[in-house]
C-alpha cells in the first residue's frame, strides 16, 4: 500500500478458559504476523472457481471442507510443499495450508473419519459460505461474538490469545506505561475483528476507521497515518523482526493492553447440535494442557516471516 490516506481522512468509526495458553501470550516465542489476521487473502481464478462450487452436505465425498483465509498466521497460512503438518487447499494445485487451525482441522477430521481440506476464502465471506453449504465448518481463528452467534454456532475454544499495541520507535507513545499515557493517540484496528473492537476499551483515543487486513494496519503505521495499531501479542517478536522501526508498547513489562480475550472456536451451521457436541468431545480429548502448549509453540515458531 504505497499511498496510505492521511490520518485526517480516517474517521472514527467465559469463554472456557484454557489453562496454560497465557504462556503463549507473553511474546516469548519466535513468530510473525497474525490474529487480527496477518496477510490478506488474494483472489485467483482457481480460488474463485472453488468458492463458487455448489452446496453439498456435511462431510460429503469423505472430506471436511474447512473455511479459512489461508493467510492468517499463526492460525493459517499457505505453503507450496506438503508435509505431515499441512492439508491441501481445495482447487489450488501446489497449495497447502499450515498453522494452528490446520492442526485442529486435521485432528477433528481424522476423529470423524474424514479428510481435511482447506477452502480459501476472504474473511468477510466465511459465515456466508458456511450457511450456503460451500464449507462444512470455519476453523479460522474466529472468535464468537453476539453478532456471529446470531448467524452460526460455535464449539468450545481451541486457542486463546490477547491483544496489545504497536507504535513507531520515534512515536511520543513509544514509552507509554499506562492507558492515560495513550490519551489522544490515533489507533487503527482491522475491520470486522476484535482488533478493532478492543480499541473501545480506551476512552480518550481517536478510534480510526478500521482497515481490511493486518498488512494494511502495518502499512498505515509505518507510513505515519496512525499512531498505534492493535495486534495479537503472541506474534510480537515476529512482527517486530519484520518491522524493525516499530516497538511493542508494554505497561511495566506486560504486553497485554486490553481486557478482551481472543477465543478461537470452530464455527458450524445452526441446527447441527450433534456435530457441535461431537467436535467438543474431540477438542476435549485432543491433548492435555501441557501438550497443547508445546504443540502450539512449535506451530507459532515456524510461521512465515
Amino acid at each position: 500500500m504505497t499511498n496510505a490516506p492521511s490520518r485526517r481522512s480516517l474517521s472514527r468509526r467465559d469463554f472456557l478458559k484454557m489453562s496454560g495458553i497465557s504462556a503463549l501470550s507473553v511474546g516469548s516465542l519466535s513468530i510473525l504476523t497474525a490474529c487480527g489476521p496477518s496477510t490478506a487473502t488474494t483472489g485467483d481464478d482457481s480460488a474463485e472457481e472453488t468458492n463458487s462450487s455448489e452446496a453439498s452436505s456435511f462431510g460429503s465425498d469423505g472430506k471436511l471442507r474447512v473455511g479459512m483465509e489461508v493467510a492468517y498466521p499463526p492460525y493459517n497460512w499457505q505453503v507450496s510443499e506438503p508435509t505431515d503438518d499441512t492439508m491441501p487447499v481445495d482447487g489450488l494445485d501446489g497449495a497447502y495450508a499450515d498453522g494452528i487451525d490446520v492442526y485442529v482441522s486435521k485432528h477433528v477430521a481424522e476423529a470423524m473419519g474424514l479428510e481435511a481440506v482447506a477452502v480459501k476464502l476472504a474473511w468477510s465471506g466465511l459465515i456466508e459460505a458456511l450457511n450456503s453449504g460451500q464449507i462444512d465448518c470455519i476453523i479460522a481463528g474466529m472468535t464468537p461474538t453476539p453478532d456471529r452467534e446470531e448467524s452460526i454456532d460455535f464449539t468450545d475454544p481451541y486457542f486463546v490469545g490477547y491483544y496489545g499495541l504497536l507504535t513507531r520507535k520515534d512515536s511520543p507513545y513509544a514509552n507509554a506505561n499506562c492507558k492515560e499515557d495513550l490519551d489522544g493517540a490515533a489507533i487503527l484496528g482491522q475491520k470486522d475483528t476484535l482488533l478493532d473492537t478492543a480499541i473501545d476499551e480506551y476512552d480518550n483515543v481517536e478510534h480510526l476507521t478500521p482497515v481490511d487486513s493486518v498488512p494494511a494496519q502495518l502499512s498505515h503505521l509505518n507510513e505515519g497515518a496512525c499512531d498505534c495499531i492493535t495486534y495479537n501479542i503472541e506474534n510480537r517478536e515476529g512482527l517486530l523482526e519484520a518491522n524493525p522501526d516499530l516497538v511493542a508498547i508494554d505497561f511495566d513489562g506486560d504486553y497485554r493492553l486490553f481486557d478482551i480475550e481472543a477465543s478461537c472456536n470452530i464455527g458450524l451451521k445452526k441446527g447441527q447440535e450433534d456435530i457441535v457436541e461431537q467436535m467438543n468431545g474431540i477438542l476435549d480429548d485432543m491433548f492435555t494442557d501441557d501438550e497443547r502448549d508445546q504443540i502450539y509453540q512449535t506451530i507459532i515458531a515456524r510461521q512465515p516471516a
